[in-house]
């Protein structure tokens, strides 16, 4: 964070106070961007987070833009709006400000409120019947206690009230990661929902899936995140996955049949012509596979500062607001942010995510073994919708021939994102195709993990001869260190790249070697599992926290870079260490230690 805002602090430094006040309070003045891109409130707050960067500074790298966007008002925007503009005719500092804000707002997160968790057992009974040893079975009910400190309520007054709240209301209990994530997300839950079936949580994660079918009923997709400026992008679709990790511990059927018509709604929406590719093979097949392509061409309002001073170099307006597309559609990736997405690896304004045909993605919206299409198939037999299930059934199979035609390469033994750009051009262009022709050079051949994401997804069934290339393959990545999988082998300061290696990507690579049901695969996953619980248990040991992300190079060492300092809590974090004790347990044979 500090890294990317102090060349703003100059900036913004060299402006007059009033001046600035008044440009970021004028209609359709966030960077030259359409009008319709941001809300009255939002653009409001984006002017409160930039005056209270100028007034407060980034001392130490604290200062929290997000921070200032999830302000909860007091009273109505107009008034307080009106008591803006007068701060600003005087001299601003430190002390005027913090008596305004406090004044006029109330903190960010006391538009929630403790929930208490009518399922919750201090020891579940069969919870962990694999964990044997004292030190892990104790780190597991220390996770478990967790959710009682992240589980919440919405307030009465986001609902009767929502002009004042970015917080998006929703009907049931609420599962946060922690920190500065004050807020449902998207991709987030579902490790949160495996992680509270293995505490026998089975009434909180039905709820908890239940907000996510209530945000498709209600805007059509699940955004990013519960807070209205993520309403322009969603995340990696894995609601039917979690609606199957539900069905499968509670053999509830009527979630089924409350989740199909969302389930539908939702596969609309990533099959929209916006987001939808159609590509010709090799071979002369046609194919229609899936991007990433946020609705937003302005800064994002919970990183306002941070993206104006990404973008300032450039020339033009529209140059900015390409820019700012791509930021968000970054951020829609849930890899915010990454050489992966940059036609410049070390440079963020080259991103080009919307360009990108993602491996991930289409496994997701693939997931022979778990999610979207074959999942409404599996849910249309379930409910006796033959011809929905035959429909969906083919959707899937279309899908995987897709992702093994452009994807797979044979050489490397890996699955490639698909650039629709040459990623060495000197001035990149993007042209929407009606179709495209497969070129083998626009394979990325930057070694991921998500390279190897379709054995979770299920493309690659047990006995695919495509099973052995890829455990040979990620043996001889370099992706593997000491303490689990690192997100890539390029260290770029960006969160998504070495050295950090995240939660739910150890557990997508451990499930897909696992599920090989080989020798060799196995192992392998169990291998990933004990380095990851180990250095998991390791950083909690040291300072009493989960972390969102931890460093691969070491075992129990916290995660770093990006833009914003590492947060605890953490909701996938909890997720994954309790999955893994679930499946693979923990023998008295074995020490936890590094």
């Amino acid at each position: 964070m500090a890294r990317t805002v102090s060349a703003m602090a100059m900036a913004l430094r060299a402006l007059d106070l009033f001046a600035l006040l008044l440009l970021l309070l004028l209609p359709g003045s966030i960077s030259g961007a359409s009008t319709n891109d941001t809300t009255p409130l939002e653009s409001f707050l984006t002017s409160v987070q930039s005056t209270a960067f100028q007034v407060l500074g980034n001392e130490n790298g604290t200062f929290d833009p997000k921070y200032y966007v999830d302000l909860p008002l007091k009273q109505d925007l107009e008034v307080t709006k009106s008591a803006f503009v007068n701060l600003s005719r005087s001299n601003i500092d430190k002390g005027k400000f913090n008596g305004f804000v406090s004044e006029h707002f109330d903190v960010p997160g006391t538009d929630l409120g403790d929930y208490n968790l009518s399922d919750f057992a201090n020891t579940p009974e069969g919870f962990l019947p694999k964990v044997k040893d004292a030190s892990a079975r104790e780190f597991a009910l220390k996770i478990h206690s967790l959710w009682k400190v992240l589980a919440k309520k919405i307030k009465r007054e986001v609902v009767e009230k929502p002009q004042r709240h970015t917080l998006l209301p929703l009907p049931n209990v609420v599962v946060i990661p922690g920190s500065r994530f004050r807020e449902v997300y998207y991709w987030d839950t579902y490790w949160i929902i495996r992680g509270l079936l293995v505490s026998k949580l089975y009434e909180t994660a039905t709820s908890v899936v239940g907000n996510l079918i209530y945000l498709v009923n209600t805007y059509g997709f699940v955004p990013n995140g519960a807070r209205s400026y993520y309403l322009n992008r969603s995340q990696p679709p894995l609601l039917s996955e979690s609606v199957k990790a539900v069905y499968a511990e509670t053999k509830n059927k009527s979630l089924i049949e409350e989740a199909f018509p969302a389930l539908l709604k939702e596969h609309s929406f990533w099959s929209s012509y916006r987001l939808t590719v159609h590509i010709r093979d090799g071979h002369g097949v046609k194919h229609v596979l899936t991007r990433y392509n946020a609705n937003l061409y302005s800064p994002r309002p919970e990183s306002y500062i941070v993206d104006t001073d990404t973008a300032k170099n450039l020339g033009s307006s529209q140059e900015k607001s390409k820019l700012y597309h791509q930021i968000a559609t970054a951020a829609e990736s849930g890899w915010d942010f990454s050489s992966r997405w940059m036609a410049n690896r070390l440079n963020r304004t080259t991103l080009v995510t919307a360009y990108i045909l993602p491996v991930d993605l289409n496994s997701f919206l693939l997931q022979a073994s778990s999610s979207m299409e074959n999942n409404i198939a599996y849910f249309a037999k379930l409910l006796g919708k033959k011809e929905l299930q035959r429909r969906f059934h083919k959707h899937a199979t279309s899908r995987k021939a897709a992702i093994n035609a452009v994807f797979w390469n044979e050489e490397m033994g890996q699955y490639l994102d698909y650039w629709l750009v040459k990623r060495n051009a000197t001035d990149i262009e993007f042209k929407q195709q009606k179709i495209y022709s497969f070129d083998k050079q626009n394979q990325n051949t930057d070694v991921f993990p998500s390279n190897f994401f379709p054995l979770w997804c299920g493309v690659v069934r047990p006995g695919d001869e495509k099973v052995s290339k890829l455990v040979s393959s990620f043996k001889k990545s370099g992706l593997l260190l000491a303490a689990g999988v690192v997100t890539s082998l390029r260290e770029t300061g960006e969160q998504w790249d070495y050295p950090n290696a995240w939660p739910n990507l150890q557990h997508i690579i451990i499930e897909g070697f696992a599920g090989t049901r080989s020798v060799e695969g196995l192992a392998l996953a169990e291998d990933i599992s004990q380095r990851w619980l180990k250095s998991s248990y390791a950083e909690f040991q040291r300072i009493g926290k989960m972390l969102e992300k931890l460093d691969a190079r070491y075992c129990g060492r916290s995660g770093l870079g990006g833009e914003y300092n590492p947060q605890t809590g953490f909701g996938w974090s909890n997720g994954v260490v309790l999955s893994l004790f679930e499946k693979f347990g923990w023998s008295t044979k074995s020490k936890l230690t590094c």
